[in-house]
């Protein structure tokens, strides 16, 4: 199980995550734009250019971030623009810790199937602090 961050932008991850990979250099594990998803997830012409997903190695840690998708979720507030994404284990450890997790605070995404293969949801505690599970389906 592993601890990253995962930020959010609000169209400008892409120029943000070309910055980062230029200071501490590496190459991308993962970038997907919005038209790289399905269609049903509703992107319009003006948003499937924006970053779904990107994830950059920095020594032993993953920084991963994304576009906010306009019209879903909260609006995007410097301050609320991160999330700490765990990976669990097992099926049973996201459950277990999602549960506890979202206890006094708001489930975001219930945990699901993906189309991406991962066992996936989202909430934030009562702290104020946004969780990210994401258990992968494929190992």
């Amino acid at each position: 199980m592993t601890l990253s961050t995962y930020l959010t932008f609000d169209g400008d991850c892409k120029e943000a995550f070309d910055f980062y990979k230029s200071v501490f250099g590496g190459d991308f594990m993962a970038c997907q734009t919005f038209a790289d998803g399905p269609p049903e997830m509703g992107a319009s012409e003006d948003d499937k250019d924006r970053i779904m997903h990107v994830s950059l190695p920095i020594g032993d840690s993953v920084l991963m971030g994304s576009d906010t998708m306009p019209g879903y979720g909260d609006p995007l507030a410097k301050g609320n623009n991160f999330s700490i994404s765990y990976a669990p284990s097992s099926k049973e450890d996201a459950d277990e810790k999602f549960a506890a997790l979202k206890v006094g605070g708001v489930e975001k995404m219930e945990l699901q199937e993906t189309f991406w293969g991962s066992y996936f949801g989202m909430c934030t505690d009562q702290f104020g602090v946004n969780w990210m599970l994401n258990y992968n389906l494929q190992k």
